[in-house]
């Protein structure tokens, strides 16, 4: 018989895939095709997923093994102040962290924005509504901030530490609630000082005797603005108010540059506007009857204690304004005083005041005994700014008027915002125990962006004293056209930039005006003489106004 080709190995393949009987005796023999395996099917494998986002997947659980120790629940929980949402995350919370993380970063461009909306108008944080919107949000920050250490505390697990773990941890964020809440209260409070402040000192046009302020103008269209500023002498031991020093402060509205009008406080029989009631009543000057009398420092006391003249009372400040408006030949458009006394914690808050003192300075008691102010570059403390300003040991009354323009300039001067700020509770409480202005609440806003003009601008300064100047029997005329000369020297860099060549001729002016206008002429001014000549031209043109800056060495 022939054999199929392959045949034995087919057979042989049959024979090994047939399956082997058990023996009718003995134990049966397992088979891998008869006999279930010990280890269980594999399943399928599914897809790898990337291990950051099995971390973003996982609902629970700490993101690092490491144990939270009493050093790092506090250091995350610190943490968490500056990036809210940092604890969270590092407790494996991961979805409350992102949400912190992001209201922060929008709370972060909601300030910014509103921050910038005050760039060029600084004046703004002076309105009403910011005060109250500030105050507001630092409260509400506040709470907002202590309720996040707390839940970033609880969300790190302290109570798996040990007791000694949790007493430590408790008190360092206590300890961090607080001092998280003081800036926010600091702020609040800071606020809410100033707005009391504002609402003591400047009365509101809601007042039938305030001018109402236009939003759109609210200097009504004037180039210039005046202010009386007003040394009071007021104390215990006096009655009634003495007007000691009295400066103008005439304000380039556009530049900022400002003239200083000091005049004398015995300055004699200054005459009033026609429309006084002081006119009528004083029609040859104040109090000319009285050769040694009727000196520019009682007419506001005058006018208080005579109110049937007046007709009304506590019309000292509207005497004033009306005399010296008058003699200057200006429209005086506000006026802020200050208790002299007051002057000494105003400049005590700010770290006292630096200035030039051009010789000794004895002060205080009635043959200064008290101390000397040395000459030279000196940082006079309060009490030894006011002394300085009204020390007449070595000089007299015309003396100290020029110590006193210097003060007043250095302040203004050195008065910076960061100063401010650092002691603004003391400054506060002192005016509203010894200030007293006209100036009102819904002009600060111009006000504040005016005064940050000035201090950047020029301020020259004017003296009305002898020889050029007699108190006794003032020449007006004369002095109206020093003013308005004061007052036009003041604008002529501005004017060079336009016309150059071009210098200002002083008018005389009959009624008061904001703002003098300058006559343009093409004569060069006159060289002032040598010698002074009482109630002569040459006078006038000597009389001219020189920077503070240059006189007191600021």
């Amino acid at each position: 018989m022939s054999k199929r080709p392959g045949g034995d190995a087919a057979e042989r393949g049959r024979k090994r895939r047939a399956p082997r009987r058990a023996p009718a005796s003995d134990t049966p023999t397992r088979d891998r095709e008869t006999q279930p395996s010990n280890r269980a099917p594999k399943p399928p494998r599914a897809p790898r997923t990337p291990k950051f986002l099995a971390r973003l997947q996982a609902s629970g659980g700490p993101r690092f093994a490491r144990k939270m120790t009493t050093g790092s629940i506090i250091g995350w929980t610190a943490l968490s102040v500056i990036v809210p949402g940092a604890a969270h995350l590092r407790a494996g919370r991961r979805r409350t962290g992102l949400i912190l993380l992001g209201l922060f970063g929008l709370l972060l461009l909601v300030g910014l924005i509103y921050g910038l909306s005050f760039v060029g108008n600084y004046g703004a944080a002076a309105r009403d509504s910011t005060m109250i919107t500030v105050s507001a949000a630092a409260v509400i920050g506040a709470l907002c901030w202590f309720a996040l250490v707390l839940t970033s505390y609880i969300a790190l697990g302290p109570d798996r530490l040990n007791g000694r773990g949790q007493i430590i941890s408790g008190i360092a964020v206590g300890l961090l609630c607080v001092s998280v809440m003081a800036p926010f209260a600091l702020t609040a409070n800071t606020v809410l000082t100033f707005r009391d402040t504002v609402k003591a000192i400047f009365p509101s046009t809601s007042d039938p005797e305030v001018q109402p302020i236009k939003q759109a103008d609210p200097w009504n269209g004037k180039k210039r603005v005046n202010f009386l500023l007003i040394g009071g002498d007021a104390a215990g031991n006096r009655t009634g108010m003495r007007t000691d020093s009295m400066n103008v402060a005439s304000v380039d509205i556009k530049t900022g540059n400002t003239v200083l009008f000091s005049l004398p406080r015995n300055l004699q029989h200054v005459r009033f506007p026609p429309s006084s009631p002081l006119a009528k009543h004083f029609p040859n000057g104040f109090m000319a009857e009285l050769p040694n009398g009727g000196l520019l420092n009682e007419v506001w006391q005058f006018a208080n204690d005579n109110p049937q003249i007046m007709g009304g009372k506590n019309k000292g400040p509207k005497a004033l304004m009306d005399a010296i408006s008058h003699t200057l030949g200006l429209r005086i458009d506000y006026y802020a005083l200050i208790n002299m006394y007051g002057f000494v914690d105003l400049v005590d808050a700010i770290g006292g005041i630096r200035l030039r003192v051009e010789k000794d300075i004895p002060w205080g008691g009635h043959y200064g005994t008290a101390g000397t102010i040395k000459a030279g570059f000196r940082q006079l403390s309060g009490e030894e700014a006011l002394w300085y300003g009204r020390s007449r040991v070595v000089d007299d009354d015309f003396g100290r008027m020029g110590r006193q323009r210097c003060v007043i300039g250095a302040f203004a001067q050195q008065a910076t915002p960061d100063k401010i700020l650092t002691n603004f509770g003391e400054i506060a409480r002192t005016a509203k125990r010894m200030a007293q202005t006209n100036i009102p609440q819904e002009l600060l806003e111009p006000l504040a962006n005016l005064a940050l003009e000035v201090k950047d601008a020029r301020i020259t300064s004017l003296q009305f004293v002898p020889p050029q100047f007699y108190t006794g029997s003032p020449d007006w005329p004369k002095i109206r056209r020093a003013t308005v000369k004061a007052i036009n020297d003041s604008l002529k860099p501005a004017k060079r930039a336009l016309a150059a060549g071009v210098t200002a001729s002083p008018g005389t002016t009959s009624s008061p005006t904001s703002s003098p206008t300058a006559t343009p002429s093409a004569s060069r001014p006159v060289k002032p003489s040598q010698t002074p000549t009482r109630n002569g031209q040459s006078a006038a043109n000597n009389a001219s106004a020189k920077s503070l800056a240059e006189l007191c060495g600021f």
